[in-house]
């Protein structure tokens, strides 16, 4: 069962695992340097579907149809589905859950909802109310284009500090198990609101949440950034990354040497035309399915911090001069279980 530490963290006693993962994209994904390690990646973004809600709604399912195959599971087998995505009302993942007919949890987190999914189905199965649960997102560029800003015909100009909306998703398959990578710990965030109003520059609103959260994890745990091998967050991009590096060296945790970010990690910012990086709900999710969950599952990396974040915004929010409020959820993963470790 979880042991709650400090104020807002839980350990995951029994260490729940991740068992099956898959990570899925399209033509800016296959291009960038994450490229080879993909389950799937399409040159058509449409997916042969007629519109780019329907083409998410394909990568959401795909990437739940590989993450059941590599673990050897059924789709009857899993008790909920934890899930979420950027469009109204999160219908990728709704019309997903349709078809799978699994119990659902509809989440919105924005860009944070990968690292939210994460949170609740480990915490589910560390307390027995599930013995497989899933937990998956996605983002489309074109869909989340058409809703939060302009559709692509307007040809509207984007400022530097800009990211680019990944057109990917991730999902895990969380259960039981004696193999990594293994949830530790979370660390659920509150919601932080530093006053921008800049819809181009999503980074900068979700920087104070990451630091927020992360500086809490730190506190409630007595640990410190040298005990782990990386911290990485999503997706504040170069603009978002710089500014949580220096939040973090004000409050005494200097990190710039073992921090990454998804946005960063996931395009070549020298050779894609991405401004300051990935975002979207699939920027998290199909960089930690892809590249980060088989480096602990091999011992390459044997503990991170793993903290999405996400701007918690709407149309009509900015369009009154609201500003944008952020949000950011951490997991420790682990390449051994928590009872190892302090044996």
């Amino acid at each position: 069962m979880a042991q709650r530490i400090g104020k807002q963290t839980l350990l995951l006693i029994s260490s729940p695992s991740i068992i099956g993962y898959a990570a899925v994209g399209a033509k800016q994904e296959k291009i960038g340097p994450l490229a080879g390690y993909f389950d799937y990646l399409s040159d058509d973004s449409s997916f042969g579907e007629k519109t780019w809600e329907k083409s998410e709604i394909f990568l959401q399912k795909k990437a739940i149809e590989l993450a059941l195959q590599k673990c050897g599971k059924k789709e009857e087998q899993m008790d909920y589905l934890f899930a979420g995505d950027l469009l109204n009302q999160c219908i990728s993942s709704a019309y997903v859950a349709r078809e799978l007919q699994t119990p659902f949890f509809g989440l919105y987190g924005a860009c944070s909802t990968m690292s939210e999914s994460l949170c609740l189905a480990g915490m589910f199965v560390d307390s027995k109310l599930a013995e497989h649960c899933i937990a998956a997102t996605s983002s489309h560029f074109c869909s989340a284009e058409r809703q939060f800003r302009y559709p692509l015909e307007y040809g509207g100009q984007r400022p530097p500090t800009a990211q680019w909306t990944v057109t990917g998703s991730g999902a895990c398959v969380v259960a039981s198990s004696c193999k990594a990578p293994f949830l530790r710990a979370v660390t659920i965030g509150t919601v932080t609101d530093f006053g921008v109003t800049d819809i181009g520059n999503m980074g900068a609103a979700m920087a104070p949440a990451a630091a927020k959260t992360i500086t809490q994890f730190f506190q409630d745990t007595a640990t410190k950034p040298d005990d782990y091998d990386l911290i990485l967050t999503g997706d504040l991009g170069f603009v978002g990354s710089r500014l949580f590096e220096r939040l973090m060296q004000e409050d005494g945790y200097p990190l710039a040497n073992i921090h990454n970010d998804c946005g960063l990690m996931i395009y070549d910012r020298s050779k894609q035309d991405v401004h300051a990086g990935g975002s979207g709900c699939g920027c998290a999710a199909s960089v930690l399915c892809s590249f980060i969950l088989p480096q602990i599952a091999c011992q390459r990396l044997k503990n991170v911090l793993f903290m999405a974040t996400g701007a918690l915004m709407s149309p009509t929010s900015t369009q009154q001069g609201e500003s944008i409020p952020g949000i950011a959820h951490l997991i420790h993963l682990s390449a051994f279980p928590y009872q190892e470790e302090v044996k």
